[in-house]
């Protein structure tokens, strides 16, 4: 997927982001080269909207009633999924994919269109630019703490700042630190049959024993969190009410149950952490 010089917005392969337009692919990818992520081991390389959507397909699935989840088929870069969280008021794309196509678009105007998107960390931006100018400009979410991650700026996105930031449809955003300064998870009260859902991200993750989450500062390269910012990220969580956590890995979640799994997990690092230290 290596491209030719030509006036572009350059695709990392490794993580999936989108960068402004240039005329050459930049030569380094910020976002891989933090210690949070990585260069692939074949160095950096780059792509385009227009080549992934010639290769790469999304899929669109229901996950509960008024939620949508949509990954790309064939994983591409992280291989996260997003999320269209329904309400009354409009909906809600919450992360982000890389691939957007008319197919995609077209589902997704069929499910009632996006009315504002919000991500949750850097890792997940990809070409969300391309996403609200799909949807007529929608606003786009992100905390303030993640301004300098964001390599390709727009009038549509927003930055918030403080603790908490209301959207459309009783959804709510929390800044809890971590994993990013500014990561943020995002809260219904309305899904999970009114139970309450949390949308993650990564933050807490769920483990391959799906009963349990975990916190890290890399995931990939296994940096964990230190028990304050663990001991804050709980603090964050705590006023939320919620029995099912959706995470970004496809068929990774806690359908019930998922706050006192969530406490519990954190509970387990915490003593972990400490008999290590």
């Amino acid at each position: 997927m290596l491209i030719e010089s030509s006036v572009m917005n350059a695709i990392c392969v490794t993580c999936g982001t989108q960068f402004s337009e240039t005329l050459e692919p930049p030569q380094h990818c910020p976002i891989c080269e933090d210690p949070r992520q990585f260069v692939g081991w074949d160095g950096q390389r780059w792509t385009t909207l227009g080549a992934i959507a010639g290769e790469y397909r999304n899929q669109v699935r229901r996950e509960e009633e008024n939620l949508h989840s949509i990954e790309t088929a064939e994983k591409f870069a992280i291989g996260q999924r997003a999320y269209l969280v329904q309400t009354p008021e409009g909906n809600v794309l919450w992360d982000c994919i890389a691939l957007i196509d008319k197919a995609t678009i077209e589902t997704v105007k069929s499910l009632g269109g996006i009315a504002a998107i919000a991500i949750s960390h850097p890792h997940y931006y990809t070409t969300m630019v391309e996403w609200s100018r799909a949807f007529e400009n929608v606003p786009i979410y992100l905390h303030e703490d993640s301004r300098n991650w964001v390599m390709r700026p727009d009038k549509a996105i927003h930055f918030w700042s403080g603790e908490a930031r209301q959207l459309i449809g009783g959804l709510t955003l929390s800044r809890t630190g971590g994993h990013f300064k500014g990561f943020q998870v995002l809260h219904s009260p309305r899904h999970a049959s009114g139970r309450g859902a949390l949308f993650a991200g990564d933050q807490p993750r769920v483990c391959m024993d799906r009963r349990w989450a975990t916190f890290m500062y890399s995931y990939p390269n296994f940096i964990p969190l230190s028990p304050a910012a663990v001991h804050t990220i709980m603090q964050r969580l705590e006023p939320l009410e919620f029995d099912r956590l959706y995470a970004a890995v496809p068929g990774f979640l806690i359908s019930d149950h998922a706050k006192a799994a969530v406490e519990r997990s954190a509970e387990r690092y915490l003593s972990v952490t400490a008999a290590s230290s």
